[in-house]
């Protein structure tokens, strides 16, 4: 038996942010250095622990090892649904892991462990930036972690709130709009995705506790007995009422289950983002700091694709079917209009903010696939893309501390004085667009292949988009980096080794899993053939109520 199953292994991550946000907190605010290293040893935790739990994780066996659970608040209901019975309300502590979530959680550890050390371009209020940081990441940690629906809309709203001060207080010029926009946004994704969680409680989340002579009605969010009663067609959630006395209060209709998945697809597609609801990413990526917006892009992004996943797909498969087509026009269109628009783009961030709107609507071309192929390469395009967005941002940053522009007609030259960053930023954009032997290749290749089985004209019109993903990339990297020089940049100096670090670390997971895609697709495969069992196994939201 391994050493992790004998310990609170998912708690001990999700709580060491949370401790290192208590030790900033007591540090003087006059130690700068002394606030840095804490912050930064504290995200290095996570990544460690992190690596060790993915390459200790057995996919034949599941999460189940590392699964933590415990009642963490019972309310009492004001009302009974049979005489003489007490009913409550449960909210469970309640952690997991599989073939989805540890990839990710991975992610969210190296990126941000990365982006702690690009923080060094923050200037001011050193103290306030790290509580922040470290609560951002608390965050994220745990909704990835969470097998609870109100746990995870905790620790959602947790990451709104921290990602909101993060760009009000240290972004650039428009840095209040862009926060006042990410927060409308998102807070109207989360009011639709907690109507959505409070229906399934109310109907799926309900179940009886026997203890001795006497009976509780609980109702909750644990994640496993939603899926377990949506499966079930014994469980009172998929009992017509005619056949109990015309009363059920916790049947789920076929409006209902259309009711929710609509709006968690829009919750999730707003986290995305989806065309139309993109308009407040670019905001972000413009205005928010180096190390904020290679979180952002490089993990906030994947949490909408993921929750997509999780609570729509994988619990309403029916309505995924049924939608197979219309998501994936979705993700063609995000791929299309986000390429042409990145093309269009003067400055860099923005073609960098459009080009996320692209990758991730081949993330929905691989969920919308609906076959193991292409959930593979959905999940891979997250991991990818997460790796080379949090790398290309971090070039970024480093570019506009030194030149104080991203303006591509005010750059270039770069690779005269800036050598090693120029050459990192060619090996970021090669992967960004697809070269075959980085990790951008394989998501990409995976998700179409996917599609192309079951929609072979949409596929068709969607790979468009890698022509013109290799036309943006090459226009923008080429421009930065060869042609005329200004003068005044003659004099800059190539990246210090806390930026080069950072660079390598993630450019070598790049590296990795383009050359050896296995060390991804062998975790996740076995937890996306359960997927795909549960997606045509007639389960989940899919019952035939009739």
């Amino acid at each position: 038996m391994s050493l992790l199953q004998d310990i609170p292994i998912l708690s001990i991550i999700l709580g060491t942010p949370l401790l290192g946000l208590i030790v900033v907190l007591l540090l003087p605010k006059s130690r700068s250095n002394w606030l840095k290293a804490a912050a930064i040893i504290t995200t290095l935790i996570p990544m460690v622990l992190s690596i060790w739990l993915y390459s200790d994780y057995d996919s034949m066996r599941g999460g189940d090892a590392y699964g933590e659970e415990v009642d963490w608040l019972q309310l009492p209901l004001n009302h009974d649904v049979i005489s003489d019975a007490d009913s409550s309300f449960v909210l469970q502590y309640s952690l997991g892991v599989d073939g989805l979530t540890l990839p990710l959680l991975l992610l969210t550890a190296i990126v941000t462990a990365m982006a702690a050390l690009a923080a060094t371009h923050i200037k001011k209020r050193w103290k306030s930036f790290f509580v922040w940081f470290l609560l951002l990441e608390f965050g994220m940690l745990g909704a990835f972690l969470a097998r609870d629906l109100f746990l995870f809309f905790l620790f959602f709203e947790i990451t709104l709130v921290a990602t909101y001060f993060l760009i009000g207080i240290w972004g650039y010029f428009n840095r209040e709009r862009a926060a006042n926009m990410f927060l409308l946004y998102n807070g109207i994704g989360s009011a639709l995705m907690l109507i959505a969680f409070v229906m399934l409680a109310n109907t799926a989340g309900f179940h009886i506790d026997q203890s001795g002579a006497t009976a509780t009605f609980i109702y909750s969010g644990s994640y496993s007995d939603i899926m377990r009663n949506l499966t079930d067609s014994g469980a009172w959630v998929n009992v017509l009422p005619t056949a109990i006395g015309n009363v059920n209060p916790f049947y789920m209709s076929d409006g209902m289950q259309w009711s929710i998945f609509v709006l968690l697809l829009i919750a999730f597609g707003i986290k995305l983002p989806l065309f139309p609801f993109h308009t407040w990413m670019l905001g972000v990526h413009k205005e928010a700091p180096p190390s904020v917006v290679m979180i952002h892009s490089g993990i906030l992004l994947k949490l909408g694709a993921y929750g997509l996943l999780r609570f729509g797909l994988l619990l309403f498969p029916e309505q995924a079917r049924d939608s197979a087509t219309a998501l994936a026009v979705l993700g063609v269109v995000n791929v299309l209009y986000g390429a042409v628009l990145a093309f269009r783009q003067q400055d860099f961030k923005l073609v960098l903010a459009y080009s996320s709107v692209s990758h991730m609507g081949i993330v929905m071309i691989g969920l919308a696939a609906m076959n193991e192929i292409g959930l593979q390469g959905a999940v891979f395009q997250l991991v990818s893309h997460g790796l080379i967005s949090a790398l290309l941002f971090l070039i970024v940053g480093s570019l506009y501390e030194r030149t104080k522009t991203t303006e591509l007609g005010e750059l270039g030259g770069l690779s005269r004085s800036m050598p090693f960053m120029s050459g990192v930023l060619l090996v970021g954009g090669l992967a960004s667009l697809g070269l075959p032997g980085l990790s951008g290749f394989i998501g990409e290749v995976l998700a179409f292949l996917g599609l192309f089985e079951t929609m072979k004209a949409v596929t068709v019109i969607a790979i468009a988009g890698i022509v013109l993903a290799a036309a943006y990339v090459l226009r923008s990297v080429l421009k930065i980096t060869f042609g005329p020089q200004k003068e005044s940049f003659s004099s800059f100096k190539d990246v210090r080794f806390i930026e080069a670090l950072p660079m390598i670390i993630l450019l070598a997971f790049i590296i990795l899993l383009g050359c050896y895609p296995s060390v991804l697709t062998d975790t996740v495969q076995f937890s996306v053939g359960g997927f795909m069992d549960q997606l045509f196994a007639g389960g989940g939201g899919g019952l035939n109520h009739g």
